[in-house]
């Protein structure tokens, strides 16, 4: 009897804790939304740090999910601070229209074993009226790989990240933000159309290899007006 009790105790306590999991996770994603017609996702209340150590991946991507999966007009904002990611993957279709708003800086892992093959930092697919805005950066943290970019002395080489791409996206907007030393392309468009792209920074170091501001193929109705593209001296040695 004592052995059954026992028993009965763990399972009931082992159920006890799913439910207050589940309600935990629940309660992290209501958190993180705001009241009023469409929502606002902070991804600080979804777990992420902004002390530029710590893997924010899964917070970020919580966030992605939960605006897409909303109708009406979602937000996503990062707010001021340092925040590490790996690979992001935002994909559509989403049930309302997204927006990423980027006051902080996101920062893309050096630890290339993270991105799959030929795969991207930052990818959006599929996606219409997605608006990226803020005053932000998106950091590539290109100068910690750039040595491993063999592609201008041999045709098999290994493709370092594309910081921004973005593929099949209609009526999007890039704006106010700033791409910073990206580990390839800094910006990518296939299969676009109605886009606006405008005051936008791109920066990169003076020794840094091919980071265009885009690498653009069969997009439409493409709007550009960047803010500034400029190349930062050399980085010196002592």
């Amino acid at each position: 009897m004592a052995c059954t009790d026992n028993v009965m105790r763990a399972l009931f306590l082992l159920a006890l804790f799913c439910v207050m999991h589940g309600e935990k996770e629940e309660s992290k994603r209501i958190d993180a939304k705001a009241s009023g017609p469409g929502g606002s996702f902070d991804i600080t209340k979804l777990g992420a740090s902004g002390n530029g150590k710590i893997d924010n991946t899964k917070a970020v991507q919580e966030a992605w999910a939960s605006a897409c999966g909303d109708t009406g007009k979602q937000t996503i904002l990062i707010p001021k601070g340092d925040f590490l990611v790996g690979q992001l993957n935002f994909t559509g279709p989403c049930k309302g229209d997204v927006t990423i708003h980027v006051d902080g800086n996101l920062l893309s892992t050096m630890d290339l074993s993270q991105y799959k093959e030929h795969g991207n930092w930052i990818e959006i697919l599929r996606v219409d009226n997605l608006v990226i805005t803020g005053k932000g950066n998106l950091d590539g943290l290109g100068p910690a790989v750039w040595s491993k970019n063999s592609c201008a002395k041999k045709y098999d080489c290994k493709i370092l990240p594309n910081s921004l791409v973005m593929d099949f996206v209609n009526n999007g907007e890039v704006s106010g933000v700033t791409l910073l030393n990206s580990k390839f392309f800094h910006m990518k468009m296939y299969q676009c159309k109605d886009m606006l792209i405008k005051d936008v920074t791109v920066t990169a170091l003076g020794d840094s290899p091919n980071t265009d501001l885009q690498g653009e193929h069969h997009r439409r109705d493409l709007r550009l007006r960047p803010r500034h593209q400029h190349r930062q001296p050399r980085a010196v040695q002592g």
